[in-house]
């Protein structure tokens, strides 16, 4: 288990101890079952990422609660609004969208059903019965991009990002910059792939970037990026990094390591809360600081990321917790980003 896994169960061990004794007093008085609700993005179920951790935590929940646990798929995006809709005219205690692209048909669902409460990933939506849960992406990018130089042979490294918008800019930047603060000459590739689910893509741009002296490629591109870990296979010296959920195992001592963001722990916080009877409404932003983003354990690459190299990365760590190094999110910051001398 990675040090940001153990951070992040310890700083919800508690917090979800006193909730689970909370609502299991009051629900086994009541004699009510707890239903939980969750609407997936489109990659859907098996991405081995995003939406695979969500549901992660949402089965978590269930276990924790005793609850039932109901999850529909969205094959594409007109799907949105219809699954929403079907949860929130049940009687369920929170309902959950992963991803941004549903914020604006969760804001209408959850305008014409005030009487649910709900929670989406990666996106804000202010209404008063919805909890926003974003992540501070550019913290563990940061690390994922020094370890990427600390590794590089070429001085080569790239990213490859799924859609080309806001929210993946933020890993973008956060990868390039944390790069230069190991090697401010480094040479960062940069392609998107145009879609999250596009695996056949996915793994053509890879082998592009491969091909082009990157031996490290950072893929945050929901499945699309699965194809990276297919072009990684059997080029002795390459690596990809992986995101959002722990990818280390899928091409063992090929993936360097995996950039997780503890979707799984968002779920079941906002699911406990609700089995509590105290739904979390308003915007929560998790970063390194709660234990909500970090790098895994290396279990594969440890005699490639040496005793060295991860104390290195631990003392950026501590400077992105202090403060004392703050990581671009746009492109724009990331041209006035400059090193600091640790």
């Amino acid at each position: 288990m990675s040090p940001a896994t153990r951070a992040a169960r310890i700083v919800c061990a508690t917090a979800i101890l006193l909730i689970t004794l909370s609502a299991c007093a009051r629900h086994q008085a009541a004699g009510a079952a707890l239903r939980f609700g969750l609407v997936t993005d489109v990659g859907g179920l098996g991405d081995q990422s995003f939406n695979d951790s969500a549901y992660a935590g949402l089965q978590q929940a269930g276990r924790l609660y005793h609850a039932k646990v109901q999850v529909l798929q969205s094959r594409s995006a007109p799907d949105y609004q219809p699954n929403l809709s079907v949860l929130a005219a049940e009687d369920f205690d929170e309902i959950i969208a992963v991803g941004f692209l549903m914020a604006n048909d969760l804001s209408e669902v959850a305008r014409r059903a005030p009487q649910r409460n709900f929670a989406i990933i990666d996106a804000v939506v202010a209404l008063p019965n919805v909890a926003s849960l974003t992540f501070k992406e550019e913290d563990g990018s940061f690390l994922a991009g020094a370890l990427a130089a600390m590794v590089t042979r070429t001085r080569t490294i790239a990213f490859l990002g799924g859609v080309d918008i806001p929210l993946i800019r933020k890993f973008e930047a956060g990868f390039a910059a944390g790069a230069r603060e190991i090697d401010p000459a480094i040479l960062v590739l940069v392609k998107y792939v145009g879609s999250f689910e596009d695996v056949a893509s996915g793994k053509e741009l890879a082998d592009v970037l491969f091909d082009q002296r990157a031996d490290v490629v950072f893929a945050a591109a929901g499945k699309a990026g699965l194809g990276a870990f297919e072009a990684v296979r059997g080029r002795d010296g390459d690596y990809v990094i992986g995101v959002d959920a722990d990818q280390d195992g899928l091409v063992p001592g090929r993936v360097l390591t995996s950039m997780v963001k503890h979707t799984d722990v968002a779920v079941t916080t906002v699911c406990g809360a609700a089995a509590a009877h105290h739904p979390m409404h308003g915007h929560l932003e998790l970063g390194l600081r709660d234990g909500a983003i970090g790098l895994t354990d290396f279990r594969y690459t440890r005699s490639v990321v040496d005793a060295a190299k991860r104390r290195r990365l631990s003392a950026i760590r501590r400077a992105l917790i202090s403060g004392r190094l703050h990581p671009p999110t746009t492109r724009e910051e990331l041209e006035r980003f400059r090193p600091v001398a640790l």
